[in-house]
């Protein structure tokens, strides 16, 4: 029963396609709110008009000119809460059923109150395309529909007589069914463009990301790199003072290679790229593989004397992998050496000068010994950084 239950509730979509789903159908449920209430505005002024005009009726003309307001001002209102940035779920509905609310009056006053003996005609009518307006989840148009024929059938007995409410009751019964079915059938339908194109952009964000990630380590490759070094250049929160830019290379990696087989190459590239990772998460750090055993650093620095806690951080959590490489002449295990070069955001310096200084400082740490960063600048003196013992 309960199972048959969601089914209906979520159109066999699923409870989380489903829920995506109706949140982006809420929002484009404000417009869609706006248009109704302005058509229901314009329809209730000119009942009110021929009112006022034909019938000479100022009772009747003032009684229509009261929902023609209340959907202009929910009109105007929707309209503004268009523009601001957050709309909740709660907000829609309240405004759905005070417009649903509104129609439901008008429509029971035409049909019943101001024509005791004549069929509910415009009642129908606005109980079959009111809803059909705004997509909502089958239990909340259940609900809708539901409480406008409990109200129409109260009006009905009150007011008419019985020969005349009969006749009334099964025919608000048969528009419920049909609105109901039109908006369950209209909402399917929504729903699945929705999820549709969700999943399409799932699927463009699949691309996206499998041409800017690198496949065997899950850092950002060498294009996305290239990008976003443009992008950290130019766009700096002003809190930032320096802009940092580092190239690392596995030592002796060939060494590696040759020894243990490019198998075990690709798991210590796997493990180096899951350490660089996790620097996005603790410091802040952006990287990503370059070239074959080669990385990039970005990040910002507000102080130049953070530079030394990420450059001894990385050192630190590259030893404690202890990967042994019996090949290096460096060290026991696998060791990086690393260029640092730092730049005062907002210099007139572009993005090669900044790389090719950093890989100068990477040369320079591999001429002097290897397992080691050097940090260099044009504003500050080149010096080494060594991990600890």
């Amino acid at each position: 029963m309960w199972k048959k239950l969601d089914s209906w509730r979520y159109y066999s979509l699923g409870k989380e396609h489903y829920s995506v789903c109706m949140k982006n159908i809420f929002i484009n449920n404000l417009r869609s709110l706006c248009q109704a209430n302005t058509i229901v505005a314009v329809f209730a002024a000119c009942f009110a008009l021929v009112s006022l005009m034909i019938e000479k009726d100022i009772s009747k003309a003032g009684i229509c000119f009261v929902p023609a307001l209340v959907a202009l001002f929910l009109s105007i209102f929707t309209n503004y809460r268009m523009q601001t940035v957050f709309v909740n779920n709660r907000f829609i509905y309240i405004i759905t059923i005070v417009y649903y609310a509104n129609v439901v009056f008008f429509g029971i006053y035409l049909g019943v109150w101001s024509s005791t003996d004549k069929l509910a005609t415009i009642f129908l009518c606005l109980l079959i395309c009111a809803p059909l307006m705004v997509i909502n989840s089958p239990l909340f148009n259940l609900g809708l529909t539901g409480g406008a024929i409990i109200c129409f059938i109260l009006s009905t007995i009150i007011v008419k007589s019985f020969d005349n409410w009969i006749l009334d009751i099964v025919n608000a019964m048969i528009a419920g069914i049909i609105s109901l079915y039109f908006t369950w059938q209209i909402g399917k339908l929504r729903l699945g463009l929705e999820l549709s194109a969700i999943m399409l952009e799932d699927e463009r964000n699949n691309y996206f990301d499998q041409s800017t990630i690198d496949e065997l380590t899950q850092l950002k490759n060498r294009r996305d790199f290239q990008q976003t070094f443009k992008r950290y250049l130019s766009n700096y929160r002003t809190s930032d003072n320096w802009l940092c830019v580092a190239i690392i290379d596995i030592d002796f990696f060939k060494f590696y290679n040759d020894h243990y087989g490019h198998p075990m190459g690709d798991t210590c590239l796997r493990s180096v790229g899951g350490v660089l990772n996790s620097l996005t998460d603790s410091l802040d750090v952006y990287s990503a593989r370059v070239g074959g055993e080669e990385f990039a650093l970005l990040w910002f620095e507000t102080e130049l004397s953070h530079v030394d806690v990420v450059v001894s951080r990385l050192q630190e959590l590259i030893k404690e992998l202890k990967i042994p490489h019996e090949k290096s002449k460096v060290s026991p295990c696998v060791s990086i050496s690393m260029g640092v070069f730092v730049e005062q955001c907002g210099a007139d310096t572009d993005t090669q000068t900044m790389y090719d200084n950093a890989d100068k400082a990477l040369y320079t740490a591999k001429e002097g010994g290897r397992n080691c960063a050097i940090i260099s600048g044009n504003t500050i003196e080149e010096y080494k950084v060594a991990p600890t013992p």
